[in-house]
């Protein structure tokens, strides 16, 4: 087998591995809601110490982030202070400097094809651009996006340009929807300078609902996977 063959094998299993996990869970949420067994997760009461707080919200954190906090649409009220700390005060610009540096790092060390297949794919919101100032701001989301004013995150912009300029098509996916925020998105991008990528997917209106934003996630993915060799997701 050919390496571009064994690698793109390798990533379309681990996206096979990654649809059908979601799956299970999709089931048993399903199940679960029907049978009304869904016992609350634990959140910290209000005996408990500020640092069992802490620890609360860097689990709730984590969980985000891994997509496996289901369907939430707030910050927890006791981690609010905990995530505006991390958004707006340092750490969340140091952890992009560390990550972006480490796949730059794995860029450096691919060889790539001729055949002009080889592609990176990137998210937009709080990857790409930056929706700090809507945090910041507690403005309503679809207004702030609407401005097409949310700023790029330097590193990132240094690693979509080093990618562009080494040869890679880089493909941009978000979960905007495009009728309502296509050309905002689009504008917003080429005023921060993310120019020359691949193309631009937003997730289409019949699979746009929340709950389904982690399986849509997963199966562009696969989709990017099956017609690119995809060094990095």
């Amino acid at each position: 087998m050919s390496r571009i063959s064994a690698h793109r094998a390798h990533m379309i299993r681990a996206m096979v591995h990654r649809a059908r996990e979601v799956f299970i869970y999709l089931f048993l949420a399903v199940f679960y809601k029907a049978t009304g067994t869904v016992k609350p997760c634990w959140r910290p009461g209000s005996s408990l110490s500020p640092d069992n707080d802490r620890a609360y919200c860097l689990s709730w954190r984590l969980g985000v982030e891994t997509n496996n906090v289901r369907a939430w649409r707030t910050v927890p009220s006791e981690c609010k202070e905990y995530i505006e700390n991390y958004m707006t005060r340092g750490q969340y610009y140091h952890d992009f400097n560390f990550i972006t540096n480490q796949i730059s790092s794995y860029a450096d060390e691919i060889a790539l094809s001729n055949d002009g297949m080889d592609a990176w794919i990137l998210d937009i919101d709080d990857t790409c651009i930056s929706n700090i100032i809507y945090y910041r701001g507690k403005r309503y989301g679809y207004a702030w996006a609407m401005k097409g004013e949310c700023p790029a995150i330097p590193f990132m912009l240094g690693l979509f340009d080093k990618l562009v300029q080494s040869g890679f098509k880089v493909i941009l996916l978000t979960g905007r929807d495009e009728e309502t925020l296509g050309q905002a998105t689009t504008d917003n991008l080429h005023s921060q300078g993310f120019i020359g990528y691949e193309r631009l997917i937003f997730r289409k209106n019949f699979i746009a609902h929340k709950s389904n934003n982690v399986l849509a996630d997963v199966f562009y993915k696969l989709l990017i996977c099956l017609i690119f060799d995809t060094y990095g997701l």
